[in-house]
């Protein structure tokens, strides 16, 4: 499934322009998990089922943050980090890696190649909730 969901605007806690968070991941029970617990925080969310297709939402319009899969389709969430932290308008952008994997390679790969968190599934998701917080600017 390739298609992309984006909710409506809205503002964490009510206060200020909505913040917009940018989810790539391929299972689509998970990808609406995300998006459902992160609309429900007040954040808008644009989920997609594969990097490539993020990229060009994100090149279009930078988000605050980006949550990231490993293992999808087309192109996976390696490439995707590369990419993002590679163009000048999204490097800045924090991104966390969302991963089945839970090793240290792939953690200190991430880590390395610019992402700031690295969450392993199964996830909670209030969990999920207070990191995409630490992550985003007061």
């Amino acid at each position: 499934m390739s298609a992309s969901h984006t909710s409506a605007p809205k503002s964490p806690a009510g206060a200020g322009p909505p913040v917009s968070i940018l989810v790539a991941e391929d299972d689509s029970v998970t990808r609406r998990l995300i998006t459902f617990k992160l609309e429900r925080e007040g954040y808008k969310v644009g989920a997609f089922a594969n990097g490539e297709n993020l990229l060009a939402q994100a090149t279009a319009h930078p988000p605050a943050l980006i949550i990231l899969d490993i293992m999808m389709p087309i192109q996976d969430g390696f490439s995707t980090l590369r990419r993002l932290k590679g163009t000048a308008t999204l490097a800045a952008v924090p991104i966390m890696m969302l991963s089945g994997k839970n090793n240290e390679e792939d953690v200190v790969r991430c880590l390395n190649a610019g992402a700031a968190d690295y969450m392993v599934k199964p996830f909670s998701p209030d969990e999920l909730v207070v990191r995409v917080r630490k992550l985003l600017p007061p």
